[in-house]
């Protein structure tokens, strides 16, 4: 593959997370002494270096699950509209969760989610920046690729 037509790649998989409104979510449950496969919704936005960011509740389970065990995926679907998912665009990516008080991390969240102000200050709620090590965009049927994290964030 050219320099030119990674560069699409990886622009097209920056628009898919730029526009998409949310995400599922993974996470590694501990029950019983085995872990386990666990998936959520959540809302994501990105800050200006490409990272993938979230805001969740320490009640909730995911939250919980990457508290215990940070590595994390988080898949976005540019599928939802199609009448032929398997033909339209998704990334998963692979990597971990840290929670984050970087500034300008909460104001790129609350600037794509403004709603979430409401709640952003609530003390069980907390800022996360995801880690990609990892991506595997699938472009639509039979296109398949797969990056480093460090190739999706800005330079």
């Amino acid at each position: 593959m050219t320099t030119a037509e990674n560069d699409d790649l990886v622009a097209e998989i920056r628009r898919l997370m730029q526009v998409s409104k949310r995400a599922s979510l993974g996470s590694l449950a501990e029950r019983d002494g085995e872990i386990l496969p666990f998936v959520s919704l959540a809302i994501p936005a990105i800050a200006a270096d490409g990272a993938p960011l979230l805001l969740m509740s320490d009640l909730a389970d995911h939250s919980k699950h990457l508290q215990q065990r940070p590595q994390a995926s988080l898949l976005f679907d540019g599928t939802l509209d199609l009448k032929e998912p398997l033909t339209g665009p998704r990334v998963s990516l692979i990597g971990s969760v840290a929670i984050t008080s970087d500034d300008a991390d909460r104001e790129a969240y609350l600037a794509q989610h403004p709603a979430a102000a409401l709640y952003a200050d609530f003390r069980d709620f907390h800022f996360y920046r995801f880690a990609v090590r990892e991506a595997l965009f699938v472009a639509g049927f039979g296109r398949i690729h797969r990056f480093a994290g460090n190739v999706l964030m800005s330079r």
